[in-house]
């Protein structure tokens, strides 16, 4: 088992910082702002032949009685009952504050191991910068720089030092499906994340925009291991003002691109936006498999629940290949439907295609219905083979196909997809025109 390692303390002291830091990664959104991370954050972490798990975690206020703060103040409280160690992240630069000690306080009651880790020490004398942390009664307190990677071989080092070596490698995550769940701002994302796993593992808070960044969880259901990634909502373009919120929603586009299937999540309590419809053609862009999500399906009645399926029909009519599902994320109506869709478009995405079926397929849809001529010429096309997965790719081998028109394509996507019955993904279609010997020679 890796040892996990949760990173806790106010805003603002570089958390974040240390998490992409022991991650070598940029997954943590990082900015000059207080209260950017909200949620849990996981992440793989490796030293030489040493891995474990890190979790970043929001700004602890552990006084916190309401609002988002509390919110994620519960965040903080739930990674701490996960933590192999703790990690308590002091600000070197700003000093010992109040708020330090009350967390101080809450740690020394976790029965967890804490290491005191002073952030911001680059160009300072480490005794100097530590000397007063010594009154928050942690041990001796480790000066670190995570913006630059001062002493965190060391710390690393130490906290590791008490964990047993791994018995064993831990089996393949790449084999792992990594779902990606998108939408707008606000139509239940993080609800319907929490009701796939069964606890408040990410904040859901009547407010749009309060997921920022692009949370990957790894999960099992029935004994088989997925990764959930939580994605901001994604507004309209002219809505999008602060600077955080659009490396949000890039963070979001990477989380589709990454993603083996997305789930769209809609909203059946307002109307099917311009909105929606891009967020679908990205996907659809991306090749990605998808399964379509109505959510708050239980809170609209059968006359709206009518207009909302024709506008479904009509402005997401091109996807035609996607599974609709109609769900309550609240109260968890629907999601294990959701989850076996799920499970078919990642076999459609990931499916091998043979080569003579394919070959044999192509050509009956080349009797049934041929290329139109371009000029004097028809295209031919002499054979298909795979050419990817994810989403699976057909190409297809001949002569003059440069000029296939793209009617034609969709029709040989369909007859591809019917044939081998992929269901809730994409298909592509590439052609290879062979080499004419005889151009430039009497």
């Amino acid at each position: 088992m890796k040892p996990t390692i949760v990173l806790v303390g106010r805003p603002n002291v570089g958390k974040s910082t240390l998490f992409n830091r022991l991650t070598k990664t940029r997954d943590a959104l990082v900015a000059d702002q207080p209260g950017l991370t909200r949620d849990r954050h996981y992440g793989i972490g490796r030293v030489g032949d040493r891995d474990y798990l890190v979790v970043d975690t929001a700004g602890f206020d552990p006084v916190a009685k309401d609002g988002i703060m509390h919110e994620m103040a519960r965040q903080a409280e739930q990674a701490i009952a996960e933590a192999d160690a703790l990690l308590f992240m002091v600000d070197g630069r700003s000093g010992l504050t109040p708020h330090d000690e009350q967390i101080a306080a809450r740690l020394r009651r976790a029965g967890r191991p804490v290491y005191l880790v002073v952030n911001k020490s680059e160009g300072m004398e480490r005794t100097m910068v530590a000397a007063e942390f010594h009154a928050l009664g942690l041990g001796d307190p480790l000066p670190v720089s995570a913006s630059h990677g001062e002493g965190v071989k060391q710390l690393l080092d130490l906290v590791l030092g008490a964990f047993p070596p791994d018995a064993e490698p831990e089996e393949d995550e790449g084999r792992t499906p990594r779902i990606a769940i998108v939408g707008r701002p606000n139509v239940g994302k993080s609800t319907f994340v929490n009701s796939l796993l069964g606890e408040e593992r990410v904040i859901a808070f009547d407010m749009p925009g309060t997921t920022r960044d692009a949370i990957a969880i790894p999960f099992e259901r029935d004994g088989r291991r997925y990764t959930l990634i939580d994605t901001a909502g994604l507004r309209r373009r002219g809505k999008v003002f602060e600077a955080v919120e659009k490396f949000s929603v890039i963070k979001t586009l990477q989380a589709i691109e990454q993603a083996n299937v997305v789930v769209l999540v809609l909203d059946a309590s307002q109307d099917i936006s311009d909105q929606d419809a891009h967020i679908a053609g990205f996907i659809l862009e991306a090749g990605r498999a998808l399964v379509v999500a109505v959510n708050k399906w239980d809170d609209v009645n059968d006359y709206r629940r009518e207009l909302i399926k024709q506008d479904l029909a009509r402005k997401l009519n091109f996807l035609s290949f996607a599974r609709f599902h109609y769900i309550s994320a609240l109260k968890g109506a629907g999601v294990a439907a959701v989850m076996k869709s799920v499970d078919a478009a990642y076999a459609a995405a990931m499916v091998n295609l043979s080569t003579p079926r394919l070959t044999r397929t192509m050509q009956a849809a080349l009797a049934k219905q041929a290329p139109p001529r371009h000029g004097v010429f028809r295209p031919k096309m002499r054979y298909a083979h795979q050419g990817g997965n994810n989403p699976p790719v057909v190409v297809i081998h001949g002569a003059a196909l440069d000029h296939v028109p793209t009617s034609y394509v969709r029709y040989l996507e369909r007859t591809f997809m019917e044939a081998f019955k992929l269901q809730g993904t994409p298909l592509r279609i590439q052609f290879r025109t062979a080499h004419n010997p005889f151009i430039g020679k009497e």
